[in-house]
């Protein structure tokens, strides 16, 4: 039996992809985190969703401070600014200036994650009172504290994770940044299994368990997707230094991009927040399914819009810091193209499968989540579009465009959120219908924006490209109803191998005719795909 040598597979798994295996990659690591993820709410969900609702919801208000935290200081901000200017060091030969700029990002996030997470510890009372759970009952108020106060250290965490990941995908590496999300659903699903029961040590019971254990496993995760992450910087030659050196150009660079961006994260968490403060106004375990609803719509999100994006980024920047403009325009609309022509036939499948789709997080179904997630679908396909768009004016360093078309439109989703949740009684399906309208009008303005600047990227060719996908999307949303009817879900059918056969077939029949469909238009999208079918073929053949 060979010898399984552990060096050898860490450089190899920290090799500089191109962006086509990058996508591929991330898209792959993205994949497997949505089943992870799947499995995890399923568990999570069998266990307190029907019958601890209000636990349910309040582990899920518990979340919310923390995660904002981490996204306005650190998140997205950090990777589409950092990026940039890091590359514009390496691409000057300022090695030692770009290992100074990563070395000052580190620790200058690390402590100010570090103070947030005090402060949430601290102040978590008065967050879940007034902020996220202004409409829970006593018990359940006091459970959201005391999940708060756990989960207060991801933020922490998660930016030390952060900024290493964002340093590998500047250079070209993908896997072991690809892998932490998956990583941190595993850590959860220990403790959903495992931490719930009560952990002992030489026969002490430590803990006693209950839905505190869930909490626990969610630092668990976070403490393990810093772990892989930090392995990822194997042979990068990355020279840390125990400083923060503001003298440093790219570093206040960054620092002078990242609050725009910052701003704009937060714009999107406000939302957040206030659609979770209504929700926790109405019915018990309305937080929690309306959550859920978000985290179905936002998979084929993270899958398409956000890995497609992730990896066409560093490839963006290159081309501008090279000064080939049209080469960059080029690699914009091969970008946008992919994804739309992927994220459109995925929304128009999810809502006709979307009672199939519920079941998979949730044993049996439920026809209130599943209502949610079918407003959503039109936020599904804009937002996987909005991610290559904000990343194209990110590219040219550029975060207030962004930042101001956001403002508009959290305002303008706040208000439409309140107006038909509450004002017109239409509960948690008018937050989702307002989400949908909204994301829509977002991707429509930055489009034309985008369009303007950079002349001929969005083309005459785009435009009818796009026509033939709207088409070729619409018949395979018809063959998915005309299944769905065929073969509908059944109340009596709780279990997962039950209902996964036909919804396989239902989804693999259906893209088989976009598919289909993509090559008799002649979409240019196609050509990879016939190309490694011939491939295929011809070695089978040999």
């Amino acid at each position: 039996m060979q010898k399984v040598n552990l060096k050898n597979v860490v450089d190899k798994a920290n090799a500089k992809l191109s962006i086509k295996v990058a996508a591929m990659v991330l898209a792959s690591s993205t994949f497997v985190s949505a089943l992870l993820g799947i499995f995890r709410d399923r568990l999570f969900n069998a266990n307190y969703l029907h019958t601890y609702p209000t636990g349910a919801d309040a582990y899920t208000a518990a979340f919310v401070i923390p995660d904002f935290m981490f996204f306005i200081l650190v998140s997205g901000a950090l990777a589409v600014t950092f990026i940039p200017v890091f590359n514009q060091r390496m691409a000057a030969g300022q090695r030692r200036a770009a290992w100074e700029l990563s070395s000052s990002l580190l620790n200058l996030f690390a402590i100010i994650t570090l103070v947030a997470s005090v402060l949430i510890i601290i102040f978590a009372e008065s967050l879940v009172t007034y902020v996220v759970g202004a409409g829970f009952d006593e018990a359940t108020r006091a459970l959201a504290i005391s999940m708060m106060r756990v989960i207060a250290i991801n933020p922490f965490l998660f930016a030390i994770a952060t900024v290493i990941a964002s340093m590998q995908q500047a250079v070209g590496r993908f896997v072991f940044s690809a892998l932490a999300p998956a990583i941190y659903n595993i850590g959860i699903i220990i403790g959903i299994v495992w931490f719930t029961g009560g952990i002992n040590i030489f026969g002490w019971q430590v803990f006693e368990g209950g839905i505190m254990g869930v909490a626990l496993g969610v630092v668990l995760g976070a403490a393990m997707q810093l772990v892989v992450s930090v392995i990822g910087l194997v042979g990068l030659g990355f020279d840390y230094e125990f400083v923060i050196n503001w003298r440093n150009h790219g570093f206040r660079r960054v620092l002078k991009l990242l609050p725009a961006r910052s701003l704009h994260q937060g714009l999107d968490y406000v939302k957040g927040l206030v659609e979770i403060n209504i929700a926790s106004r109405m019915a018990s375990g309305s937080v929690r399914m309306y959550q859920q609803a978000l985290a179905l719509h936002m998979m084929p999100v993270n899958l398409v819009g956000v890995a497609i994006s992730t990896a066409f980024f560093p490839k963006m920047t290159e081309d501008l810091s090279g000064g080939r403009i049209e080469e960059f325009r080029r690699t914009v609309r091969m970008a946008i193209r992919t994804i739309i022509w992927i994220a459109m036939p995925v929304a128009a499948i999810t809502y006709f499968t979307r009672g199939y789709v519920v079941n998979f997080i949730v044993v049996g179904g439920d026809p209130v989540i599943a209502g949610i997630l079918g407003a959503l679908v039109v936020s599904l396909f804009a937002r996987s579009v909005y991610h290559i768009l904000s990343r194209s004016f990110y590219a040219r360093q550029d975060t207030r465009t962004p930042l101001l078309v956001s403002v508009f439109v959290v305002a303008l989703n706040i208000g439409l959120a309140i107006t038909f949740a509450l004002r017109w009684g239409m509960g948690v399906y008018g937050m989702a219908i307002a989400q949908s309208i909204t994301a829509l009008l977002e991707v429509v303005i930055l489009a034309v924006i985008l369009g303007r600047r950079e002349r001929g990227l969005l083309n005459q060719e785009f435009w009818r490209a796009g026509s033939k996908m709207v088409i070729a999307s619409a018949l395979a949303g018809m063959v998915a109803y005309g299944m769905t009817r065929m073969m509908p879900l059944l109340a009596d059918e709780p279990s997962f191998w039950d209902t996964f056969p036909r919804f396989a077939l239902i989804a693999g029949v259906s893209l088989g005719v976009y598919v289909g469909l993509s090559w008799l238009l002649k979409l240019e999208e196609m050509v990879p795909v016939v190309n490694r079918v011939k491939k295929a073929v011809a070695r089978r053949a040999k």
